[in-house]
């Protein structure tokens, strides 16, 4: 992922000035990362290592979207609605 993108990510995501690492910037950051690997998919069709990649992180962001759903749920469905998912 190109920093600049990152960056644009982190900052639209983040909960305070200094957050880099919250459940809703990790989230989102594994979130462009799918659709990046979507697109790729949609490309290469027999790429198999990519799509094994793009489902390790399917389930990465959904272990973090429960997680957040138990600890923080209005901050989780802010979350799926600012990020167009689908839950």
């Amino acid at each position: 992922m190109d920093r600049a993108v990152k960056d644009t990510v982190i900052l639209e995501n983040r909960l305070s000035d200094s957050d880099t690492g919250s459940t809703q910037v990790q989230v989102a950051l594994l979130t462009s990362r799918i659709n990046r690997l979507t697109e790729h998919l949609r490309v290469h069709i027999h790429d198999e290592p990519t799509r094994r990649g793009l489902l390790k992180l399917v389930g990465s962001r959904r272990r973090l979207l429960n997680y957040l759903n138990r600890n923080d749920s209005q901050g989780y469905r802010d979350l799926i609605l600012k990020l167009e998912l689908r839950r």
